[in-house]
Parts: C-alpha cells; structure tokens; sequence
C-alpha cells in the first residue's frame, strides 16, 4: 500500500478528525487513517503488530510505516476507497456469539436472530474486513467457518468482485491455511471450496496476457513439497477443484459451465490423476504405518482426488449415478497411455490388501470407475489384455476374501463385479484364461452372500444384475469356450430360493421386519431371479414342485395336529 506522512497542519485536528493515509480497495488490507492523539499523530488502523507514532517536530516531518498484511499482496496508488472499519474487540464478541448461537446453539429464536444478523453482515460492504477479522482474532472455529461462508457467498455472485480483489482473497487464502495448517478440518474445507469457486468463476479471466487464475496448480505443488500437514491441504484443494469444475450451478448459463469444464479437463485434470497416482505409488514404496493418523488422512485424501477425477463428467453427460449405477465413464483419448500401464490396475488392486477397511473401500471405489472405461478407448488386443487384468484382480481378492467382511468393501466389489459384465460382452469373459476359475468363485461368493439374505439388501442387486446380465448374453456368444453358467446359474437360483425360505422362521421368532414387505426391492430380485431361473429351466421347475410339495406336506401335517404350535403354523403358511 502507498502511505502517506502524517499531516503537517494538525493544530485544528482533534481526537475524531481523520486523514487517510492510503486508499486500499481490495480485501485483505484495511484503511489506514491518521488521528490525533495529545501531541502526536498515530497511524491507526485495523490490523497492525505495531502502531508507530510520530511525533511533530517544526513544520515538516518524515515517516514510514509497516503494515502487516495476511496476504503480503501489493496495490497500486489511486485505488477507490470503500468505508473505512475499525471492529472494536467488543464488535468481534459479538460476531463470535453469533456464531455460536448459529452453528452450536440450542435455543431456536437465538439462532434465528443470528441467521438474520449473518446475513445482514454478507451484504455489508465492511463484510470482507469483519471476515478478515474473524479469521485472524477470531477464538473458535466457528467464527473462521462464518469468515469462509461468508467470502463463499460474496464471490459466488453474479455481479463479480474485481479481478484483483479476488486474486487477493485466493492468495491470502493460500498463506493463511498454509501458515495454520492445523486448522479444524471444516474450516479447512470450508476455506478451500473458496479458494475453488474463485478458480473456476476466473478460469478464462486474464491479466498481463495471463490466466491468472490458473496458477493454483503451480501453487499446490508448493503444499505437496512441505510436511504431512500441507501435502494434505494440497490434495484437498485439487480435490475441491475438480468437484467444482464439476459441479453444475443452474444459477448461471449451462454452456458456460461446460466450457470452463472442458477446458479444465483438457489442460489440467490429466495432470492432477498422474499426480495423485505417483503420491500413491510413493505411499505403497515406503513401509505403511498404520499407526500414523496422518499418513492414513493423506492417502484418504489422495484417494479421494483420484475418484473424483474419474467421476469427472468428461462429455457433459450430467449422468446421475444414484439414478443408473450401470454407466460407462469416458475417458478422453489423451489418457489412453495411464490406462494400457498395468501397474496402473495393479497400484489400485495393491491398495485394497494393503490398506485398513476405511482406505480400501476407497480404492475398490476408484477401481468400479476403471472396470466402467469406455470400450472404444482400446483397440480389441488391448481390451482383452485391460479385461484380463481386471480378471486376475478379481480372482486375487476372491482368494483372500478377508476384507469383503467389511460392508463398505463389500458393498463397492459387489457393484465392481456388475460394472465388469456392463462394459464387456460374455465373449469377451470366456475368454480370459482365468475365466473358469473366477466364475467358481463368483458363484461361491453369491451363494454366501444370498444365505446371509439379512445383510446388505442393496449390495445384492449389483450381484443379481450381473448373473441376470450373463444369462441373458448365452443365446449371442459365438466363442466355443465354455461359460459354465448352466453349471453355476442353478446353483444361484436355488441358493435364492432356499435363503427366502430359511428366513421366514427367523423372521416369525425374532419379530423382525418382513422383506415381504419392501414390495420394491421383491419386485426387482424377482424380475432379475426370473432370467437367471431360466438358464437351465427344467431343474429350477423341478426344484419348485420340490420344495413346494414338501412344504404343503408340512403344513398339512400341523392342521391336523392337536399340539399344533400357533408359531410353527405361522412359519409353515409363511413359507
């Protein structure tokens, strides 16, 4: 900031007469203006380590000063001036009460009134100095999350701030968590989504010939090169980005939207997946502790970023998975080369054995998207060679089942299993030299998992999807390898059958929920059992009258028992 000497004619000033020494116009620096105290004039202002005074000697007086400035940004002289704010301590109490009633507090008119407050201070122009305030004074937690919502809301404006004062709100962003890297995880985030919005609303802005606000991928690496602490603030912050790249604001024109994505994902979201795959590789060369609280939050996060690439909506599809879990991901042509390196496939199906649940379940994640690549990304020799590669990973994880007890991996391969047939014909399956062996196993597997029938209702749709699938492709394929699935598809039908049956008794003596009664889901397995049923048809009908006639038998037998027991009726007309 420019600023300037004390006044030299200050015998008509008093305490409350004011000079400004600088005009600053962008957030984080304040006003600094001079005021007479006794028989010196004081630089005052909102956020000084130190306040030099000067004190008159003669007519004519020489002085600098130092302001000690978050963002270390510089400005140039002639900026306009908004209303200078000197926050009083007692003015950050009460924001930091507010705060409270907001976030913790229990007392609904209290909250109410603080939300309205809340709002009044966004729409203040003293607001980005109350924010910085908050930021550096502030005591709790809470008070730094408002000074993120509320420079959240301000730059998502359609009316944007001025190009400098947002590059000046990114870089003091950057310095600040960069010096407190220890912040409470929500503020964290809450700083970074910031950070991410000002990125993406300025990607095609340009200064000096230069799209400025596409630096912060330089900037981050600089996170990744310090502790523990910081590399994870890094990869948050190229997680955050990509998301927001990827998220759709309806609020602004859709076209926009895909243009700054597209661009994104031409010139900077390869780089951030070979970035996060190498800080994988490097975890997985070092010995893991997995004592290390920190190491386990940096390949959280790393793992994170990696699946976020891979969600990224690459043709502006928008597809909604919770709607079609069943999609294909399109991956553009340009990373062919990262997806042909089986240590690709292999650094992911390594971290799955080599991680604690919360971490695998992350990586089983990441390995749905690669099973959902895009056929036509491969010529054929080179799909049959990735296919293969998913093949053996399957079959090694079905050998050493032990993490499959965990219900988030349990739940990621069951839909890994279904991406696997969506993607790729059964022809394409049996020919995999390891094909005989895995579909055993997958059998086994859905076998186990459709006896226990209590656990995981939703899991068992991604099974059920893939025999259905696989029974239904038999009539087309042409290769002269065996598919087994008249070996194995009975043994699932029956499996499904005799498990519904088993349960009715546990059901009627432990009270529990009738699955009868989610007609939904019935429905479903139903319309999946019936194509699976019919692979060979005639032992699925023999294995019905079976079961049939011997529980009619049954059931003929207690009602013309005397000592028929009121349970046991309820049981046998269930089944």
């Amino acid at each position: 900031p420019i600023i300037s000497l004390p006044p030299k004619n200050t015998e008509n000033f008093t305490q409350n007469d004011v000079t400004f020494a600088c005009e600053v116009s962008a957030y984080p620096i304040p006003h600094l203006e001079w005021r007479k105290k006794a028989d010196k004039m004081i630089l005052h202002g909102d956020n000084f380590n130190a306040i030099r005074s000067f004190e008159r000697e003669g007519s004519s007086a020489e002085a600098t000063s130092e302001l000690a400035s978050g963002a270390g940004t510089q400005r140039a002289a002639g900026a306009s001036a908004a209303p200078a704010y000197a926050p009083s301590p007692r003015s950050l109490a009460e924001l930091e009460v507010l705060c409270t009633h907001l976030y913790i507090g229990t007392d609904l008119t209290q909250r109410i009134e603080a939300e309205k407050a809340l709002l009044e201070l966004i729409d203040s122009p003293e607001c980005l100095s109350k924010c910085q305030l908050l930021l550096e004074q502030g005591t709790t937690s809470y008070a730094q999350l408002l000074a993120a919502t509320c420079l959240s809301k301000l730059i998502s404006r359609v009316s944007p701030l001025p190009i400098e004062q947002r590059i000046d709100i990114r870089n003091y962003i950057l310095n600040y968590v960069a010096s407190q890297p220890k912040l409470a995880p929500f503020v964290i985030q809450a700083l970074i989504q910031v950070i991410a919005k000002i990125t993406k609303l300025g990607w095609f802005e340009i200064q000096k010939d230069q799209f400025v606000f596409r630096e912060i991928i330089a900037d981050v690496k600089k996170f990744l090169q310090g502790t523990v602490e910081h590399c994870i603030i890094g990869v948050i912050i190229l997680s955050e980005l990509t998301q927001e790249m990827n998220l759709v604001d309806y609020s602004r024109p859709s076209a926009k939207h895909r243009k700054i994505a597209t661009s994104f994902r031409d010139t900077s979201l390869k780089d951030i997946l070979v970035l996060a795959c190498s800080l994988l590789k490097e975890v997985l060369a070092k010995p893991l502790n997995l004592q290390d609280q920190g190491q386990q939050n940096l390949v959280m996060q790393v793992l994170k970023l990696v699946l976020n690439c891979l969600n990224f909506d690459f043709i502006g599809s928008s597809a909604d998975e919770s709607a079609d879990d069943l999609c294909t991901v399109q991956i553009p042509t340009t990373w062919r080369t990262i997806f042909l390196e089986p240590e690709t496939l292999d650094l992911f199906f390594n971290l799955y054995h080599s991680l604690p649940p919360l971490l695998s379940q992350l990586a089983l994640s990441c390995l749905v998207q690669f099973a959902s690549t895009r056929r036509s990304l491969f010529s054929s020799p080179e799909r049959a060679k990735y296919l293969g590669n998913l093949i053996k990973g399957v079959k090694r994880i079905l050998e050493n089942p032990q993490g499959l007890s965990n219900p988030g991996n349990y739940h990621e391969f069951c839909r890994f299993l279904a991406r696997l047939k969506t993607n790729y014909q059964l022809g394409e399956l049996v020919m995999v030299k390891e094909y005989p062996e895995v579909i055993r196993l997958i059998a086994n597997f859905t076998i186990t998992s459709l006896q226990h029938w209590e656990f995981a209702p939703n899991s068992v749709h991604y099974l059920l999807t893939l025999w259905q699938r696989m029974v239904a492709s038999v009539p087309f394929v042409k290769s002269t390898e065996p598919h087994l699935l008249d070996t194995y598809a009975p043994e699932i039908t029956k499996a499904f059958i005799t498990s519904r049956l088993e349960s009715v008794a546990i059901v009627v003596r432990d009270n529990l929920d009738d699955p009868l009664d989610d007609t939904a889901t019935v429905f479903q397995q139903l319309e999946q059992l019936c194509t699976v049923s019919r692979c060979e048809y005639e032992k699925t009908c023999t294995l019905l009258v079976q079961l049939f006639d011997q529980n009619a038998q049954n059931y003929q037998k207690l009602l013309h028992s005397a000592s028929g027991i009121t349970v046991d009726m309820a049981i046998q007309e269930g089944q």
